[in-house]
């Protein structure tokens, strides 16, 4: 990718918190587009009910027509799980395969404050009937602590199968620098049947320097046999980031290929952007993203433009 060549061009918020419906009061959060026929597609994300729990639903938009909204879903496809689990403090998406004639999305589930802020721990829900309705694989998460990942954020996965073989790139905790700071890089994982992974440790993308604590939200396209990731870094606040490998394991990281950032004060995401999912259309590739606040207004869309 030459960053000379390579333009986004910003189309703003498309879908926005709808108050008519109790799922999300708030926010439309970590988008993840999936082709549903046409230049339709469906967006999954998360909005937020009046007590601040996410829920999962999604939105019909139409891409060529700049993500023209067409339907919101009316109930969500994967709400809050039962009190004390892994998710009982709200569900968020994260990514989706086409199996075997089902639906695998594996979402991130979120546990309130104990001794830190937070735990998110990635689960999976199945559907069987074309995405009308999700169910958990199990109440317990697929991506458990181990030894060598004894923290509590385990999460936000991205994926390809190839050749029978699941790769994921997910969000694993190094630590926490105090309770309402953790730090978490970008790691590798690999599967026979995306229920049960193989993880060793092995580190995708790493921090560049000490001000760096958070790498958030790999997307990943393979292009030309090169795999690419966009990604979200922090320092204060979100920024996307970019890398480039020839095998999926070891990344070199090219932020500076980058050519989408804030925009001006004012605008929707002057302060952050991030939490991106990036794919093809026909000949194209776009943008679903968010801005300012973690989504709070809704989910922006981009489309690349490449010389």
């Amino acid at each position: 990718m030459n960053n000379n060549n390579v333009h986004w061009e910003k189309y703003g918020i498309i879908i926005r918190p709808q108050k008519r419906l109790w799922w999300m009061q708030t926010h439309a959060f970590v988008p993840f587009a999936e082709h549903i026929d046409g230049s339709y597609y469906k967006v999954y994300f998360s909005g937020r009910d009046q007590y601040n729990r996410s829920h999962i639903g999604y939105s019909i938009i139409d891409i060529e027509n700049k993500g023209k909204v067409l339907e919101f879903s009316s109930e969500p496809v994967l709400t809050i799980g039962e009190l004390g689990c892994f998710d009982d403090s709200g569900v968020t998406p994260s990514w989706l395969i086409n199996s075997g004639g089902k639906k695998y999305l594996y979402f991130i589930g979120w546990n309130r404050r104990s001794t830190v802020r937070m735990g998110l721990i990635t689960g999976l829900a199945i559907s069987e009937d074309e995405g009308k309705t999700f169910q958990r694989l199990s109440r317990v998460p697929i991506l458990e602590r181990s030894d060598l990942e004894p923290y509590n954020i385990l999460t936000g996965p991205s994926i390809i199968v190839e050749n029978d073989e699941w790769k994921m790139w997910y969000v694993s905790c190094v630590g926490w620098v105090h309770e309402d700071l953790p730090k978490y890089n970008i790691k590798y994982a690999t599967s026979t049947d995306g229920i049960k992974w193989e993880r060793d440790g092995t580190v995708a993308i790493d921090f560049k320097s000490l001000d760096e604590h958070a790498l958030a939200r790999p997307s990943v396209l393979k292009e030309n046999g090169i795999y690419k990731m966009w990604y979200s870094y922090k320092g204060t606040n979100y920024r996307i980031g970019y890398a480039e490998s020839e095998d999926g394991i070891n990344w070199d990281r090219q932020d500076e290929k980058v050519t989408i950032n804030v925009s001006e004060r004012g605008s929707d995401d002057s302060d952050m952007i991030g939490i991106t999912h990036v794919f093809h259309h026909n000949e194209k590739k776009f943008m679903v993203y968010n801005g300012n606040n973690y989504g709070i207004d809704g989910v922006m869309l981009a489309e690349c433009f490449e010389k």
